[in-house]
């Protein structure tokens, strides 16, 4: 079995534990189309969110040429300006290279490339990565609970634990993601919109 169906695997046992959560969450949850909040903004992605966001593009790129240029053109429009922002010899696309110091303001409204800005919608929404598909519901973080700022308002801490996003997933997409970044010849992290950058990968 390749990679690309084992990770197809990975994504519909997600969005299955996110379909669960959503459905228990009910109007808690506040995620619709058009809601872009959580699309500025720059965020760390694995190797194997980035092989299946190219992929995505490619499959865009037959469907609708168009598009898929214009994600093209804002993926390398913001990695000019992400690049900007760094010191010399930093690169953008290894995240984990990025001063500590830099990073709570680092690319802070950038929006994603994915991201039409006529919409509001997600162009490769199909092959978005795992942080996007599991973004708004409580999840485990740092001892305690997170969620979309937007969400869960009002609820008490009862309420959003009885929500809580446990896919049972981490440790399939550990294997892929170090499957992914062998593969790929390219460890760690990289962001959105380096993972779209054409000729930059092997």
């Amino acid at each position: 079995m390749t990679l690309r169906s084992r990770d197809a695997q990975l994504v519909q046992i997600v969005d299955a534990a996110v379909a669960e959560a959503s459905r228990r969450s009910g109007t808690w949850l506040h995620c619709a189309p058009g809601c872009t909040q959580c699309c500025v903004g720059v965020f760390a992605i694995s190797q194997l969110d980035a092989a299946r966001l190219r992929a995505g593009l490619a499959e865009l790129e037959t469907a609708d040429p168009g598009r898929a240029a214009a994600v093209r053109r804002r993926a390398e429009d913001s990695a000019a300006r992400l690049s900007a922002e760094l010191p010399a010899g930093v690169r953008v696309d290894r995240f984990e290279e990025i001063p500590a110091e830099l990073l709570e303001d680092f690319g802070n409204e950038e929006a994603c490339p994915a991201l039409d800005p006529a919409t509001g919608l997600c162009d490769l929404y199909a092959a978005r990565p795992i942080t996007c598909r599991v973004f708004g519901l409580p999840l485990r973080v740092d001892g305690g609970l997170g969620v979309c700022e937007l969400c869960f308002r009002g609820a008490s801490p009862e309420e959003i634990a009885a929500c809580e996003l446990q896919t049972g997933a981490d440790a399939l997409e550990a294997e892929l993601t170090e499957e992914a970044e062998k593969a790929g010849g390219q460890p760690g992290h990289t962001i959105v919109a380096w993972a779209l950058i054409p000729g930059a990968h092997p």
